[in-house]
């Protein structure tokens, strides 16, 4: 089983991860970003009632809003979709639509920022599990995988959009990483925002049944 706390320390670049799990009959959810360029740095997490969104710290350095700026999480019924990108939304119309997850994201591919072709991660989460997706770039096409998980108390599991720093950035590459939840609350959200890197981490969000955390770097 996977310490999730030191992987994190020892990748200095990650770049967006998705957490989901179940703790204390609790519902699990975590969302993180990092950010190498300007661009991407320039930011911060906003919660509006059931809406999770990026929004740029300083607007007036805004270069490209296209892939940074965007719904991350958001509520249908019981289900949390929590996303890396505006496939929030997508996921979002189709359950409002009476479709699923797979549908949704077979109109999405990976994101088109060559050389990186950045994957997709989503994750639908309830009472009863999550359900996990990648899109990303594999043979000049997109592969989509898709995994589900059922919630078991002191359970999570990981994923993120790249395997580490690199030039041009590797894709995740694994199955979703399984950990185990053994801290509550505030002891979880502190030491997961104390095992990103430093230099490198923008935002994070994280969430245990109605408890919620939000850290921002800019403007600490």
């Amino acid at each position: 089983m996977t310490d999730l706390f030191e992987y994190l320390k020892n990748n200095a670049y990650p770049g967006r991860g998705i957490i989901c799990g179940r703790y204390a009959d609790e519902t699990i959810i975590a969302y993180f970003i990092m950010g190498r360029s300007e661009n991407s740095r320039n930011r911060i997490f906003v919660k509006d009632k059931d809406v999770l969104y990026t929004r740029a710290y300083d607007e007036s350095k805004v270069a490209d809003p296209s892939l940074i700026i965007y719904n991350a999480i958001r509520e249908y019924q019981d289900k949390i979709i929590v996303t890396n990108g505006n496939q929030t939304d997508t996921i979002y119309d189709h359950l409002s639509s009476g479709s699923d997850l797979k549908c949704a994201l077979s109109e999405r591919e990976y994101e088109p920022d060559a050389p990186n072709y950045t994957p997709r991660i989503s994750a639908l989460v309830d009472d009863e599990g999550h359900d996990i997706a990648i899109l990303k770039r594999e043979n000049e096409g997109c592969s989509r995988l898709y995994y589900h998980y059922p919630a078991l108390n002191g359970h999570g599991h990981f994923i993120s959009t790249y395997d580490h720093d690199g030039d041009p950035l590797p894709s995740f590459s694994t199955e979703p990483i399984e950990f185990m939840i053994t801290d509550p609350f505030e002891v979880f959200a502190e030491k997961l925002w104390s095992s990103l890197n430093e230099d490198n981490r923008i935002s994070l969000y994280v969430r245990f049944g109605t408890k919620e955390k939000i850290f921002n770097k800019n403007g600490e």
